[in-house]
C-alpha cells in the first residue's frame, strides 16, 4: 500500500494529485476512523473551498456531525478541536507550498496532528474501500461556526504578559503573506498595544504579495519595510500561520534555529526542563538549553513527531528550525500566533533590541543542500551512507548524522520527494562547507556505485 501522508499531511498539485475525489475518499476514511463531531477548516487558497466542501460532504455521509469553522490558521482549528472536545478535525491547507498546491491535514481529538498509526489506518480504509456510508436519516448535521478565530486570539492573549507588552509598545511590521494569518495576527498585535504596519494582509489565494514560504528571499519586502519604518521587529507567517519567522530592527532575517534557541532560553529560564527538536536542528539550541539547566531530546524530522514526543515527555518547549514553535502551555502543535506573542513578550522583558539578543546566542554556520536520487533506491542509498560512516560516531534517529569534534553532517531522505537532504554545521563557515561537501560526495558515490552494480547485472 503506497503512502499518501507525508511529513505534514497529504499535499499535491490541485487538479492533478489533489482532487475533490481524493478529498471525498480521505473524508470518508477519516469519518470511519474518528468518533464524534469533526471540525473542518481551510486556508486562503483558491481551491480550499472546493476541497473543504468535498471533505464536509464525505464526513457527513459517514454519519459524523461536521463543524465548519471557515478560514483560519491551522493552530486555531487545533485549539477549537481540543477545547470543544471534538472527535477530530481536518485542515485543508498546503502550508508553505506554492499556490497551485493544496493539502489535507488530519487532527486528532487532542488537537494534535494525526499520529502515524492514524494516518496509516486512514490510508488502509481509503485503499481498501472499507469506509462507512450511512443512510439518509443518519447523515451528519453540518454546522457553521465562526467563533474559532476570536477564541484562539483570546487564548493567546491569556498566555502572555500582556501588560509588559502594552508598556513596551513595540512597533511591528507584519507580513501575513495573503494567508490565514490575515484573520488573526493583525488583531492579536493591536490587542497587545503594538504600533502596526502590515504587508500582504488581505486574504488572497493567488498569493500576489509573495510566495507562502517565509524564506529570506520571499520576505525581502518585509525586511525593507522594517528598516524604512523604524520597526522594532518584523514578523512573517506561512500560508496557514502555524509558523512565524522574524526580522530584527536592522532589517536582518533571523533564521528559525536562532529564534527557536532564543525562545527556548526564555521558556526554560529559572526552571529548566526538556526541549524537543528534530535531529536536523542547530547545536545552538542544545547549547542554550544546557545553559539554562535543561536537556534536549532529539526526534525524527516532522512537527507531528516533535509534538507527540513533547506530550509524552511533558516537555517545556519544542519546535523546528523552520519557524515552527510549540508551546505546550497552550497546545501541542506548531503555533505561529503564539510564537508572535511570545517573541513580543521576550522583547518587553529585555532592554536590548532583537539584533543584540540574537548576537548573544552561540554562533554556528549551516550548510544545506539536496540531491535527487533514482526512484526505488532510497533504502539502499541510506545503507551505503551508513556503511561508509561506520567508523565515526553516528546518530541514526532519522537518516545518518555523523558527529565530528568540530561539527556534524546529516544525510536524510525527504519525506515528500525523491531527494536526499544534506545538512552540515560547524562554528566556521569554511568547515561547515567542507563537511557539507563531504556529505554530498558520500551520497553521490553511493548512488554511482549502485548504478554501476545495476548496469553490471543487466549486462550479464
Amino acid at each position: 500500500m503506497r503512502r499518501l501522508f507525508g511529513t505534514n499531511g497529504i499535499r499535491g498539485v490541485v487538479g492533478k494529485d489533489m482532487t475533490p475525489e481524493l478529498a471525498l475518499g480521505i473524508g470518508r476514511a477519516a469519518g470511519t476512523l474518528y468518533n464524534g463531531a469533526i471540525a473542518v477548516g481551510r486556508d486562503t487558497r483558491t481551491s480550499s473551498d472546493l476541497l473543504a466542501n468535498s471533505m464536509i460532504s464525505a464526513l457527513a455521509c459517514t454519519g459524523r456531525a461536521v463543524v465548519d469553522v471557515g478560514i483560519l490558521p491551522t493552530p486555531a482549528l487545533q485549539y477549537h478541536v481540543k477545547t470543544r472536545k471534538l472527535g477530530g478535525g481536518v485542515m485543508i491547507t498546503a502550508s508553505h507550498n506554492p499556490p497551485e498546491f493544496n493539502g489535507i491535514k488530519c487532527i486528532d481529538s487532542l488537537g494534535m496532528e494525526a499520529s502515524v498509526e492514524d494516518e496509516e489506518a486512514i490510508e488502509a480504509i481509503y485503499f481498501e474501500k472499507r469506509h462507512e456510508i450511512t443512510t439518509w436519516e443518519h447523515i451528519g448535521h453540518i454546522q457553521q461556526v465562526r467563533d474559532a478565530v476570536p477564541r484562539y486570539v483570546e487564548s493567546i492573549l491569556a498566555k502572555v504578559d500582556k501588560d509588559a507588552i502594552l508598556k513596551r509598545k513595540p512597533k511591528v511590521a507584519l507580513d501575513c503573506g495573503n494567508g490565514a494569518a490575515c484573520f488573526t495576527s493583525p488583531y492579536l498585535t493591536t490587542r497587545l498595544g503594538c504600533s502596526l504596519v502590515t504587508l500582504n494582509a488581505q486574504p488572497d489565494g493567488h498569493f500576489p504579495g509573495r510566495l507562502p514560504e517565509p524564506t529570506a528571499a520571499n520576505v525581502s519586502g518585509l525586511m525593507r519595510v522594517v528598516k524604512e519604518t523604524g520597526a522594532d521587529i518584523g514578523i512573517a507567517h506561512d500560508g496557514d500561520a502555524d509558523r512565524a519567522i522574524f526580522v530584527d530592527e536592522k532589517g536582518q532575517y533571523i533564521f528559525g534555529d536562532k529564534s527557536l534557541a532564543l525562545l527556548a532560553g526564555e521558556e526554560l529560564a529559572g526552571k529548566g526542563g526538556v526541549v524537543v527538536t528534530p535531529i536536523s536542528s542547530s547545536s545552538c539550541i542544545e547549547d542554550v538549553v544546557k545553559m539554562h539547566g535543561g536537556e534536549v531530546h532529539y526526534t525524527r524530522v516532522g512537527s507531528p513527531i516533535v509534538a507527540r514526543k513533547m506530550y509524552e515527555l511533558g516537555a517545556t518547549f519544542g519546535g523546528e528550525e523552520n519557524g515552527g514553535m510549540i508551546f505546550p502551555g497552550h497546545q501541542f502543535c506548531r503555533d505561529g500566533g503564539m510564537a508572535l506573542a511570545k517573541m513580543l513578550e521576550l522583547l518587553a522583558h529585555h532592554h536590548e533590541p532583537l539584533s543584540e539578543l540574537i548576537a548573544q546566542l552561540p554562533q554556528y554556520q549551516l550548510f544545506k543542500t539536496s540531491i535527487p536520487y533514482p526512484a526505488g533506491l532510497r533504502d539502499q542509498i541510506m545503507e551505503g551512507v551508513a556503511a561508509r560512516a561506520s567508523d565515526a560516531k553516528v546518530i541514526a534517529i532519522d537518516g545518518v548524522k555523523i558527529l565530528h569534534d568540530d561539527g556534524w553532517i546529516l544525510v536524510r531522505p525527504s519525506g515528500t520527494e525523491p531527494i536526499f537532504r544534506v545538512y552540515a554545521e560547524s562554528k566556521s563557515k569554511t568547515r561547515a562547507e567542507e563537511l557539507g561537501k563531504e556529505g554530498v560526495a558520500t551520497v553521490e558515490e553511493v548512488i554511482r556505485k549502485l548504478g554501476d552494480q545495476a548496469s553490471h547485472r543487466s549486462s550479464e
